[in-house]
């Protein structure tokens, strides 16, 4: 597609996308995070929100190719892995919240997951739901306020779309189970803004959805299922609309 814009409309546009990008910086040197309260948006399209970054996408959607600024990760979750089950035995393996991520690359809501309120005090591993691979640790898990299981790094476990790294800073990129192919969340290149925790080194913030882990604890106690609410706090899911499958 071409797009002829007027010399005078491409200008004042620029003009406000540079005015745009600068209030972006200046929130972003002022440590601003996410706040809660949104429930089932994507998560992607909610930092973009926050931060501006959807402005850039947007320019990069006008202004050059319109294909190029898509988020969403095409590749298969089951060709290439080595966990492999067809849809219906997946959506009797796992619980509805479970299924609706790790095979539908869902979005759980902010704050509903047990294992957000977890800290590196609770010292054990975080494993996929789907298959028990191990993807992050608990040495390596920090506050992020965002509402979702925050980690610094990962272990060999996760696998990362493959993107540019412009884009992959702009709209941040999915994070699956190297094993069985199931979503996790996405991962963010935002880690310096979280001072004083482990992100801030790495410059990382892998941003999980609970439900897609188990919590397994080190001292051999009983493991904790990511898609349990908080205590005292019942979260209402959705009835699931693939169990039939």
């Amino acid at each position: 597609l071409t797009y002829n814009t007027p010399r005078r409309n491409h200008s004042l546009i620029m003009d406000s996308i540079k005015s745009s990008l600068l209030i972006v910086g200046l929130l972003l040197l002022h440590g601003i995070t996410m706040s809660s309260g949104l429930s089932t948006i994507s998560r992607r399209r909610y930092l973009q929100w926050q931060t501006g970054g959807c402005i850039a996408t947007a320019t990069t959607t006008a202004l050059s190719n319109p294909s190029v600024a898509q988020a969403a990760n095409l590749k298969s979750r089951t060709e290439g892995y080595a966990v492999q089950h067809t849809e219906r035995e997946w959506a009797y393996i796992l619980s509805g919240a479970q299924y609706n991520i790790l095979r539908k690359g869902g979005t759980e809501r902010q704050k509903s997951s047990i294992l957000n309120t977890y800290t590196t005090e609770n010292v054990g591993s975080y494993v996929c739901a789907g298959c028990n691979t191990p993807l992050f640790t608990s040495a390596d898990k920090f506050s992020s306020g965002t509402g979702w299981p925050s980690f610094s790094t990962a272990l060999q476990g996760v696998e990362e779309e493959e993107l540019d790294p412009i884009r992959a800073t702009l709209d941040g990129k999915e994070v699956r189970c190297a094993t069985c192919g199931g979503h996790l969340g996405d991962l963010f290149n935002d880690g310096w803004i979280y001072r004083g925790t482990s992100a801030a080194k790495t410059g990382k913030r892998y941003c999980i959805d609970g439900a897609a882990l188990i919590f397994k604890p080190e001292d051999g106690s009983e493991d904790v299922f990511g898609d349990l609410p908080p205590p005292n706090r019942v979260i209402k899911y959705e009835q699931s609309m693939y169990r039939g499958a």
